[in-house]
This record gives C-alpha cells, sequence and structure tokens, in this order.
C-alpha cells in the first residue's frame, strides 16, 4: 500500500512538532510481532511496521533497512546500530521510542544542548535516499533492538516485492 510506505514531508512535519511525551513502554520481541502481511511488508498488533525472521530467512524491507542503514547512518550510530563516540547506540533508543517518534527525529532532526555539548542530529526529511526508505531503517533497528536479528549481513533475504519495487519508484520520482 503505496500511502503507508511515502509518507508525505509535511505529515512529517506536523509529527516532529507533536511527538507525544506519555511514556511509551519498552518494546519486546512479543510487541514486535507481525501480525499482518501486506505483499511483504509486515505490521505488528498497532499497525506498525516490524520484521518477520524464521529459519534465519529476513524479509525484504529488514534487509533493505540494514542496507540503507550502513550506507546513510552507520557513520554516526556505529555498525548495526551500536552507537559510537558521536552518536548513540539505536539498539538502545529504539525499545524506548515508538515509531511516530523515530520518524519525526529522522525527518526533522534533534538537537540536545547541556554538560558543556552539543548534539546533534541533522534532518533527513529531504534526502530520498532516506526519506523513501525510513520504514526499512526503523524495521532493521526495531529488529535488532528487541534481540530478534544479529549483527551483520542478514545471510537470507525474502526477495523485493513488486509493491516494494512500486512503493520505491514512487517515492524516488515524487
Amino acid at each position: 500500500m503505496l500511502i503507508r510506505t511515502v509518507i508525505p514531508a509535511f505529515i512529517l512535519g506536523v509529527l516532529a512538532l507533536n511527538v507525544s511525551t506519555t511514556a511509551y513502554a519498552e518494546d519486546t520481541i512479543e510487541k514486535a510481532k507481525a501480525v499482518t502481511d501486506e505483499d511483504g511488508k509486515y505490521y505488528d498488533a498497532d499497525g506498525n511496521p516490524t520484521f518477520k525472521i524464521e529459519n534465519g530467512m529476513v524479509d525484504w524491507y529488514t534487509f533493505s533497512g540494514y542496507r540503507r542503514y550502513h550506507s546513510d547512518c552507520h557513520v554516526c550510530h556505529g555498525q548495526d546500530g551500536m552507537g559510537s563516540t558521536y552518536a548513540p547506540a539505536l539498539v538502545k533508543s529504539l525499545k524506548n521510542i515508538d515509531y511516530g517518534t523515530f520518524l519525526s527525529i529522522v525527518a526533522g532532526g534533534k538537537k540536545e544542548v547541556g554538560g558543556g555539548n552539543e548534539k546533534v542530529m541533522p534532518a533527513f526529511g529531504d534526502n530520498k535516499n532516506v526519506y523513501c526508505y525510513m520504514d526499512d531503517i526503523y524495521v532493521y533497528l526495531r529488529a535488532r533492538a528487541v534481540g530478534a536479528a544479529p549483527r551483520g549481513r542478514p545471510p537470507k533475504h525474502e526477495p523485493k516485492s513488486q509493491a516494494a519495487k512500486d512503493a520505491e519508484a514512487a517515492c524516488m520520482k515524487g
């Protein structure tokens, strides 16, 4: 479903302004369990994108998220989301933030000042190499955060569905 895959930039801006301040219960492998499948894209009981990993084979979006994370995010956040001296470990962060918060931070950026230092996460809402794959990156990091995916390149993955190809083409064109 294209509308769930491609999120207009103005909606991401609204998300950035309206991030909930309510407590988020820690994500677990049980909460992240896939309950629906839309052309190879999996969703949890709350309708958030999630992963499906069986017998060492990951779904296409988890694999794509691994690739996209390592092309654009790992320089700051470290290999496999493990963090660095420069940026936090996303495998820890994603246990405690929800999907909307993740989208708003990636799209709009984040700045923290305190203790004599400044931490800045740049906005990637205009970068199609990130924007068009935010769900994929989220799914990969979520799988890592709840311990479902080990470190390193997934050895086996499902093939890329036609729906994934169509959504990618539409996003990159738009």
